[in-house]
C-alpha cells in the first residue's frame, strides 16, 4: 500500500508509516549484524532485538544513506556553482529523546548499521555528556540538581566542536564523561578524525536558537527523535535504575553506590521521586518540546518496540 496524504489523520509537517508498511522498506542487501552485536548494543532495560533492527532499522539506516548522498551531491554541485574546490565534510545527524526512553541504543545501532554501507565506512558517535559542566563547576553554580537541563551543559563549547567536525577539521577533540563516576573524566578525550558521518546524541540536542544565535541543531543535516509516553518512560526509568542498583551501583567507585543497599520498595520509590523531580520537568520543558522540530520520529509503544515512523515531508 502506498504511504499518501491519506495516512495522516489531520494538517502536519509529517506524514506517518506504520510499522507493517516501514518494515517493507528494508533494503534487499543484507547487512551482518549478529545477535551477539545487539546485545552488546543495547542500553540497560531495552528490548531491542533481531526482528526490531530489520524491521524498523535497517530501512533508517539506508534512508540516512540516501540523504548522506544527497547532502554530498548539493555540496559538490553548489561548490562547483561558487568555482570552488569542493571539500570534505561530514553528514551530521542528531538523536533526541529523554533519558531511558533508548536514544542512545538508537545511536549506538545507527553507528554500527550505518558504517556499513559503501558510502559512509567512517561513522563517529558523541553523546552531549561530554559537555556537561563537572560537578565541581555545577555545585559551584548551584545547579547540581539541574543535571541535564540546558544549563547545565558547556553550549558553546559543544556548538565549537560540531562546528570544527562539520568543518572538516582533521582532528577535533572532546571531553569525556564517565556514568560510573557521574562526572567529567580529567585529561581524558574523545577523539574525531573527519567521520563520513557523526552521530550527535543527547538530550537537547534539538533545541531551538536563543536569541537569534546559532543553534546546535543548525549544524544537523537530519535529525531523529526518540518518541514514547511520558507514563511509559518513567516506567523504563524505574526498572533501569533497579537493574544498575544490582550492577554499577555495586562498584565502591560508583557515584552512586549509596542507593545499592537499598531495599527494592525504597530504591522503587527513590527512582520515582528523582524522575518526578528532575528528568520528568526536563523532558516537559526542555526535550518534548522539540519533537516537531526532528527530520524523523521513531514512535514507541508501551513494550520498548516501535509502533510507527513520522517523516518528515520533503
Amino acid at each position: 500500500m502506498p504511504i499518501t496524504e491519506a495516512t495522516v489523520a489531520h494538517p502536519t509537517p509529517f506524514v506517518e508509516i506504520p510499522r507493517a508498511e516501514w518494515s517493507q522498506l528494508a533494503p534487499k542487501e543484507h547487512l551482518s549484524l549478529t545477535e551477539t552485536e545487539i546485545v552488546q548494543l543495547r542500553g540497560l532495560g531495552d528490548r531491542l532485538d533481531m526482528q526490531e533492527v530489520q524491521e524498523v532499522y535497517l530501512p533508517l539506516s539506508r534512508l540516512l544513506t540516501l540523504y548522506a548522498a544527497g547532502a554530498r551531491n548539493l555540496h559538490a554541485e553548489t561548490s562547483r556553482f561558487l568555482g570552488e574546490r569542493a571539500g570534505r565534510t561530514p553528514f551530521v545527524i542528531g538523536v533526541a529523546g529523554s533519558v531511558a526512553v533508548g536514544k542512545s541504543t538508537v545511536a549506538r545501532l545507527l553507528r554500527e548499521l550505518t558504517k556499513r554501507w559503501p558510502d559512509t565506512p567512517r561513522v563517529e558517535l558523541v553523546t552531549t555528556d561530554g559537555f556537561l559542566y563537572p560537578n565541581a563547576e555545577l555545585e559551584r553554580r548551584g545547579i547540581m540538581d539541574r543535571k541535564g537541563f540546558p544549563e547545565s551543559y558547556d553550549r558553546r563549547a559543544l556548538l565549537r566542536f560540531v562546528s570544527q567536525v562539520k568543518s572538516g577539521a582533521a582532528e577535533v577533540r572532546a571531553p569525556f564523561y564517565s556514568h560510573l563516576v557521574y562526572d567529567i573524566v580529567p585529561d581524558a578525550e574523545i577523539v574525531v578524525r573527519q567521520p563520513d558521518v557523526l552521530i550527535v546524541e543527547g538530550l537537547n540536542v534539538l533545541a531551538p536558537p536563543v536569541h537569534g544565535r546559532l543553534a546546535l541543531s543548525d549544524l544537523f543535516d537530519f535529525t531523529i527523535y526518540v518518541d514514547a509516553k511520558t507514563k511509559d518512560i518513567e516506567s523504563w526509568y524505574v526498572d533501569r535504575f533497579l537493574a544498575l542498583q544490582e550492577e554499577a551501583f555495586s562498584s565502591p567507585d560508583s557515584f552512586f553506590h549509596r542507593f545499592a543497599s537499598l531495599s527494592r520498595e525504597d530504591a522503587v520509590r527513590t527512582a520515582t521521586d528523582v524522575w518526578r523531580a528532575i528528568n520528568e520537568p526536563n523532558l516537559l520543558e526542555n526535550v518534548l518540546p522539540t519533537r516537531s522540530r526532528a527530520t524523523l520520529v521513531l514512535k514507541k509503544g508501551a513494550n520498548h518496540k516501535v509502533n510507527s515512523v513520522l517523516l518528515r515531508k520533503i
